[in-house]
């Protein structure tokens, strides 16, 4: 089984059947199992992988080499992302009018938590992390924007999972759940239960389901047509014991007020010129 769709027709705006241009599907095609992959693939790899003749995939891996969209290795013979696919992805989160306005209010709270905080998006089973503020601490976790974790294993994707309610969610996921860790949710009746909770206190949690010693506490952003978007504050077990998760969830409701308009930032962050992007 090919790890991508297909082309296939699909309905268009005007009632017609549209089928994708080959030669850009199958460009893109392979941009998603490079960057998917996070190694080097060689010519034959690719073609097996996707399907496309070696004949026509020699001349477009050159294309895309010689544009900087790949990179190959010494020998010229393995292929994977190049630079030009950091310079064109690195351009979403600024362009992207949602995690603009979040701005101001993610710094907010990586100043009050002291601990990382994320700007996430459900993309198909997956979260995306789309923005990211450091922790101060020594003892941090490792993450990056453009990073994919599985939905159901992150609060980032809890949180969203929980209000697109069940029959949604299920045909969200992509079962079998996988483990990330001894502690992941991945039978329906454990991951629903911890969804409806989420729902009645209004925000996720998720402790080492995604990584050992990891924790993380969740909300959604508001203003989005259907719930897609969340941020997080993530930090080491060793730091969330219950006090401390409830004190990042009480911050994460006040981030939530501000991104609705119903709290201004404090009196700190407009001093610093963060009012800027949600005016």
């Amino acid at each position: 089984m090919l790890p991508f769709p297909p082309v296939v027709a699909v309905s268009g705006t005007n009632g017609e059947g549209f089928v994708p241009v080959k030669s850009a599907d199958r460009v893109l095609a392979i941009l998603e199992l490079l960057s998917a992959g996070h190694r080097r693939y060689s010519l034959s790899e690719i073609g097996q992988q996707l399907g496309i003749p070696l004949s026509s995939l020699h001349g477009i891996l050159r294309t895309m080499q010689r544009r900087r969209w790949l990179d190959a290795d010494e020998t010229n013979t393995r292929f994977g992302i190049g630079p030009q696919a950091l310079v064109v992805g690195s351009s979403y989160p600024r362009s992207d009018p949602l995690v603009a306005r979040a701005d101001p209010v993610l710094d907010w709270l990586s100043e009050e938590t002291g601990e990382t905080v994320h700007y996430g998006r459900l993309e198909g089973s997956f979260v995306i992390y789309l923005a990211k503020r450091e922790s101060r601490h020594m003892l941090r976790i490792y993450s990056a924007v453009g990073k994919r974790i599985p939905a159901h294993a992150a609060a980032l994707g809890k949180a969203i999972l929980a209000e697109r309610g069940e029959a949604e969610t299920e045909q969200i996921l992509d079962w079998p759940l996988e483990h990330l860790s001894p502690y992941t949710l991945v039978t329906r009746e454990a991951l629903f239960a911890d969804l409806a909770a989420t729902r009645e206190r209004g925000y996720a949690v998720e402790l080492q389901e995604s990584d050992l010693g990891l924790g993380c506490v969740a909300v959604t952003v508001p203003g989005t047509p259907t719930p897609g978007d969340a941020i997080s504050v993530t930090a080491p077990t060793v730091r969330l014991d219950g006090d401390r998760v409830g004190e990042l969830a009480r911050l994460l409701a006040s981030a939530r007020e501000m991104l609705q308009g119903r709290a201004g930032l404090p009196a700190v962050a407009a001093s610093r010129g963060f009012l800027r992007n949600l005016d």
